[in-house]
């Protein structure tokens, strides 16, 4: 095993060692080391659920009434290779506290830009549903702890396909497009199955995706719409489940962000509407102020369903981030969750306290 072993070596040493190098590789990360409690809640009793407050939908990042760093660390590392002719490779690992720190590929795509205004890309991407999607692991990126999770929601974030990205100018307005297809099976859907089904395994498959994006902008405002169609099929320990008469259900996706952006003011808006066999929507706005190195903000933001028995939640936040290093961030943040559900509730009212810091290199 171990002659085998070094003979294969050799080989692709040699193999490696005879081809041209045609690519420039660049290394990139980014980090957050955070660490929060639950001050008060009232859990979920006939769920069997503690006092909750749950940070992250889709990865199911919780914190309970001891203070811990695990729900919401991370540590990503992001590889892209530019080769030759407009072609290049990116990668996406990130390691979560939540997963007990094992990696994950998130991103693994190639593109190719055809010309200056357009790009084409295969492989897998982050499913570009929010504005803040394409960044959503980046802390360092935006304003709170995290993005607020009565809109970030959905328990599918990523998808393998294709898309064409578009960018231009027209006077002084800027603008990008971004038109996709493809599917993504999670054979395990920890949201649904830790926080729905009682801890059953639970396959969630969305197919026949198939969405657009543009987003235009121009000095201090900014606005981004974005529609999505897909298929939606689950099981439920290896059973196919049904939906009314039908084992499929189609959905559509609609959302909405407007920015505005008056050098120590700014306000951030977002909306969305999925429409399955009922209507959810979400809604968020944050107000902040930009004094020197520090950023005070609040926030608010809701996910309503359309339904007297469904989820209905809120989340009031206020926080502070202090840009104490040029590649650094430290922020402080306390949500307050109101679960106004009825027999879907999630994690029950909870007020929380979390703070930590978010860098990039």
């Amino acid at each position: 095993m171990k002659l085998k072993s070094a003979i294969a070596l050799s080989a692709a040493t040699a193999l490696t060692a005879s081809l041209p190098v045609m690519a420039e590789v660049n290394l990139s990360g980014f980090a957050s080391i955070n660490a929060g409690k639950v001050l008060s809640g009232d859990g979920v009793p006939q769920y069997g659920v503690e006092p909750t407050f749950l940070a992250d939908y889709p990865i199911v990042s919780a914190y309970n009434d001891e203070w811990s760093f695990d729900p919401e660390s991370l540590f990503g590392l992001q590889v892209s290779a530019e080769l030759t002719d407009g072609l290049s490779a990116t990668a996406q690992i990130v390691a979560r506290g939540a997963n007990e720190w094992d990696p994950e590929f998130e991103w693994a795509y190639i593109s190719y830009e055809i010309n200056d205004e357009w790009t084409v890309q295969a492989g897998k991407k982050r499913l570009p549903l929010f504005y803040y999607s394409d960044f959503y692991d980046v802390g360092y990126a935006y304003v709170w702890m995290r993005a607020p999770a009565d809109n970030y929601t959905w328990q599918i974030f990523n998808y393998n396909g294709v898309n064409a990205l578009y960018s231009t100018d027209i006077g002084e307005w800027s603008i990008q497009a971004n038109v996709y297809a493809g599917r993504e099976d999670d054979k395990d859907n920890k949201l649904l199955g830790d926080f729905f089904f009682g801890g059953a395994e639970t396959r969630e498959i969305w197919k026949d995706i198939l969405g657009g994006v543009v987003n235009v902008s121009k000095d201090w405002f900014e606005a981004r719409l974005t529609v999505m169609e897909y298929t939606n099929e689950r099981y439920i320990e290896g059973e196919r489940q049904y939906f009314g008469d039908k084992d499929y259900r189609d959905g559509t996706f609609y959302g909405a962000a407007f920015n505005f952006d008056f050098e120590n003011w700014f306000v951030l808006t977002e909306m969305s509407r999925l429409e399955l066999d009922t209507e959810f929507d979400t809604r968020m706005v944050t107000f902040g102020y930009r004094w020197n190195e520090f950023t005070p903000f609040v926030g608010y933001s809701e996910y309503e369903q359309d339904d007297q028995d469904g989820e209905n939640h809120n989340t009031t936040m206020v926080g502070l981030r202090w840009d104490f290093h040029p590649s650094a961030a430290f922020k402080v943040q306390y949500d307050k969750v109101e679960d106004n559900s009825f027999s879907l509730a999630v994690a029950g009212d909870s007020e929380a306290l979390t703070l930590g810091v978010d860098v990039v290199f």
